[in-house]
């Protein structure tokens, strides 16, 4: 089974920092599947958090978020459903 792939906009005021991307690294830590998150030229392992700041992903930029594995279709729905609920904040 090849990688899955899906396209995000990141809506929530702070972007992926701190909170958000801890939510973000503990997803898909759940998921056996490898997972990387791209924002333009950066990529980073989804697992990481030290790679996932440093992706520099701030609100309205876009992220890919990609998954190869067993469960990657559901790592991927995972983590775009939370990028897609502002990483349950309120806005």
């Amino acid at each position: 089974m090849g990688a899955i792939e899906q396209t995000v906009t990141i809506t929530n005021k702070v972007g992926l920092h701190a909170r958000p991307a801890t939510l973000f690294v503990q997803t898909a830590a759940r998921y056996s599947a490898s997972v990387q998150a791209r924002c333009g030229s950066r990529e980073a392992d989804a697992k990481r958090i030290l790679e996932v700041l440093q992706l520099g992903a701030a609100q309205g930029a876009t992220l890919t978020i990609s998954a190869d594995g067993a469960d990657a279709s559901e790592a991927v729905s995972a983590l775009v459903a939370l990028v897609r609920d502002n990483f349950g904040e309120e806005e």
